[in-house]
């Protein structure tokens, strides 16, 4: 996994049709596997529904699972390029929630149309499902890797709660998708964190 930094500056406009395309490729993807269900939705009505070549779509995924999950891995890519950029320097665990926090924030209309359909279409496939859990593995290893310090079994613990406590905010949000309760909720189980650990 390649994190790359963000420049804040626009993108050239050839750079600016590739992602059009690219989001163009993953929206459809999400709305035509809702409807049709994923395993009834072919690769060659995908490009269609586009009007894209197969070349096109894998010079921008791997497969269909890869074309699902684009809203999880925006959002984690994100999260990664902030870290990259600057390192939590205080308590490990509120730096990744504030890295988080600012990937949300950071998130657009598009990716919201995006993001609660694909939560429900892993939720509800298991291919999809599985694909997730790789993904998060990766994820795991990049923060690992990117967060100062050894990887000690005390960081890869953490990182571990980290992506828990994400899941479990999601499946509080989730039912509903109001936008605005996403970062409260992640809020929220971050910290609930300590008061967790503690229980008998």
């Amino acid at each position: 996994m390649t994190v790359m930094p963000t420049t804040g500056q626009p993108l050239p406009l050839r750079e600016r049709k590739k992602l059009r395309t690219r989001q163009a490729l993953a929206e459809t993807a999400v709305a035509m596997f809702t409807e049709r269900g994923f395993d009834s939705t072919t690769l060659d009505e995908l490009v269609e529904a586009v009007e894209v070549s197969k070349r096109t779509f894998f010079r921008n995924f791997t497969s269909k699972e890869d074309v699902a999950l684009a809203a999880v891995k925006q959002l984690w890519d994100t999260v990664l390029q902030l870290l990259a950029e600057r390192p939590p320097s205080g308590p490990l665990l509120g730096g990744i929630k504030d890295a988080l926090l600012t990937a949300i924030d950071r998130m657009d209309d598009h990716w919201y149309r995006q993001f609660l359909p694909t939560v429900r279409l892993i939720d509800g496939h298991p291919a999809l499902h599985a694909h997730s859990l790789r993904y998060c593995a990766e994820v795991e290893q990049e923060m690992i890797r990117l967060l100062p310090g050894p990887p000690t079994l005390e960081l890869r613990l953490l990182v571990e709660i980290v992506v828990a406590a994400w899941n479990v905010a999601l499946a509080e949000w989730s039912p509903s998708g109001d936008r605005a309760q996403l970062p409260v909720l992640v809020d929220r189980t971050f910290a609930a964190i300590p008061a967790a650990l503690a229980l008998e």
